[in-house]
């Protein structure tokens, strides 16, 4: 039979069907409990020997489960006839073992890994009828929550074949089912745009089209099934969320021997936290009304099919050249139980600044109403241009709630009494609400919408579609269109956060000097990594040269 075809075709049980692993010359199906050979001179009408006989007794062992191997195929072939009566001939069994073995090298693994697939696939459906997506369970969705799922083209070994590493396929291959991985080589990484706490986002181009696409690579080094199936859950919900404020993912890059995957989405200019804290740029009502219309947008698209984001955030509102905001980072995102009921959630999602005060105590039976929340304190950033509610702890931020929104009531008290932080957390005097005087120099319809996000009780926060018609959203001065906003130069987070960590080391240096008797002597423009020039200081005996920049070192720690 000499060296087998390296290019082989493996399908996968569709309807029932056993998996089959094709060759030029034979093929060998693989079901539950049995394991069959098929030559295909057998289907010839003259059923003549080509090499290797299969005669009748042998469709009858297999017909009756009794091949479960290879040596119970060869016994079976020496044994049998050909299918006109003829007397079989011996196959010579040290020339037959030769042939079968070459098929055996080359499929071995293949056949393991689909044998394993199929069981893995049965208890993969009993799981799935008995639960929906929990904080790190296996994913399922009711139905009418999110769009069906698309056609298995992929399936176990397929994914191995496809390009899939093995244990990105085995933890996550319900994710990446029907997809194909993308070559690394395909796109030339520019450079770094975004870090976060388990991935870093890099600018790139595609090497083909020349379009600017933005990589978030996902390491992991000791293959965790917890964080693997977060970023498979991450993965699934993106692929179903279909919104023009949504971030799109084009693709995922990977290899068979790599321990990191990068998500491709398409490349957006700004985000929400770099254009609000620039210096140079100062919103106007109908600015702040057009992202706030396409965020609501974006945030009722996802709840309306039972998504909750759990990290709305400055940073994860994206913004492009043309104005169009997109909702992203889904990396905490979760979708509700399908039967409507409790399920029990993690209370450590959402960030800080941005965290509704039933999570801060503890709570793990919540709802969308978390994400109304952070929409509330994004809101109060755009109109104010600084974070509403900056604690550097959970029980200050808690605190700062409380002073601002008033301390919650009894009511509130018995209903979350049984919360593990609510005796702690629990403020030995009671406060008025400021929020009205803090936002007295903002229109009356804005503040109304904004005491209605912040409202300590999750119940009154409304929901995105009532915000969506609210008396802010729907009166004079309108929403402009996003077509119309202001070009920037790209401005995100870094930036953001470059300029004030240059900001803070300008201020310590000048106090300095000041202390020390010594004078400005000039000023001179700098320009920084993202092209915008700052005032850099000189002082008598220095030259230009010597003029301070924060390290790498000194950023992070400022960050």
């Amino acid at each position: 039979m000499g060296c087998v075809n390296s290019k082989r075709v493996v399908s996968s049980a569709v309807g029932g069907e056993s998996p089959v692993l094709n060759y030029p010359s034979a093929s060998i199906n693989v079901g539950h409990d049995r394991l069959s050979y098929i030559d295909p001179s057998s289907r010839a009408s003259s059923r003549k020997n080509s090499g290797i006989l299969i005669p009748s007794i042998v469709e009858q062992k297999q017909r009756s489960g009794k091949i479960r191997s290879i040596g119970d195929l060869l016994e079976a072939k020496e044994e049998g006839e050909d299918g006109e009566g003829e007397k079989g001939k011996r196959v010579d069994r040290k020339k037959q073992l030769q042939k079968v073995g070459e098929i055996q090298a080359e499929i071995n693994y293949l056949i393991d890994t689909a044998v394993d697939n199929v069981e893995k696939k049965a208890k993969r459906k009993k799981l799935e009828r008995r639960s929906s997506i929990g904080e790190i369970g296996e994913i399922s969705v009711k139905r009418d929550v999110l769009q069906p799922q698309p056609s298995r083209r992929l399936v176990g070994a397929e994914q191995i074949a496809a390009g899939w590493p093995s244990w990105l396929s085995s933890a996550a291959g319900e994710a990446i089912n029907g997809w194909v991985p993308l070559q690394a080589d395909a796109f030339e990484k520019l450079e770094k745009i975004g870090q976060g706490t388990y991935s870093s986002v890099f600018k790139a181009r595609e090497v083909e089209t020349g379009r600017m696409v933005a990589l978030k690579k996902v390491r992991f080094d000791n293959y965790q099934p917890e964080s693997i199936r977060f970023m498979a859950r991450e993965i699934m919900i993106l692929r179903r969320l279909d919104h023009p404020n949504i971030i799109k993912l084009d693709g995922i890059i990977t290899s068979r021997l790599s321990s990191s995957i990068y998500l491709v989405f398409e490349y957006m200019e700004h985000d929400l936290a770099g254009l609000s804290s620039s210096p140079e740029i100062n919103l106007t009502e109908p600015q702040i009304k057009c992202y706030m219309k396409q965020l609501l947008r974006a945030v009722e698209h996802c709840h309306l099919r039972g998504v909750m984001h759990r990290d709305i955030k400055m940073s994860n509102i994206l913004v492009n050249n043309n104005g169009i905001l997109k909702l992203a980072d889904f990396g905490l995102a979760n979708v509700l139980a399908a039967s409507g009921g409790k399920q029990r959630l993690t209370s450590r999602v959402v960030t800080l600044w941005y965290r509704p005060p039933e999570l801060l105590l503890g709570s793990t039976s919540y709802n969308v109403s978390v994400d109304l929340w952070s929409v509330g304190c994004v809101f109060a950033e755009l109109l104010t241009s600084k974070p509403l509610l900056k604690g550097r702890t959970e029980v200050e931020q808690l605190h700062k709630i409380f002073k601002l929104c008033g301390s919650p009531p009894d009511e509130f008290w018995k209903q979350y009494h049984h919360l593990p932080n609510a005796t702690m957390f629990r403020p030995q005097h009671p406060y008025e609400s400021s929020l009205r005087e803090r936002c007295k120099d903002f229109p009356p319809a804005a503040v109304d919408l904004l005491e209605c996000f912040i409202s300590i009780d999750p119940e009154k926060r409304g929901s995105a579609s009532s915000a969506l018609m609210s008396r802010f959203i729907n009166s004079e001065p309108y929403a402009c269109d996003p077509s119309t906003l202001p070009k920037y130069p790209p401005n995100k987070e870094m930036d953001a956060k470059y300029r004030e960590d240059r900001r803070r080391i300008r201020t310590k240096e000048a106090k300095s000097n000041s202390s020390q008797g010594r004078q400005p002597q000039q000023v001179h423009l700098e320009r920084g990594s993202d092209g915008e020039q700052q005032p850099a200081i000189l002082y008598q005996g220095e030259c230009e040269s010597s003029t301070r920049r924060p390290t790498k070192r000194r950023r992070d720690r400022a960050t």
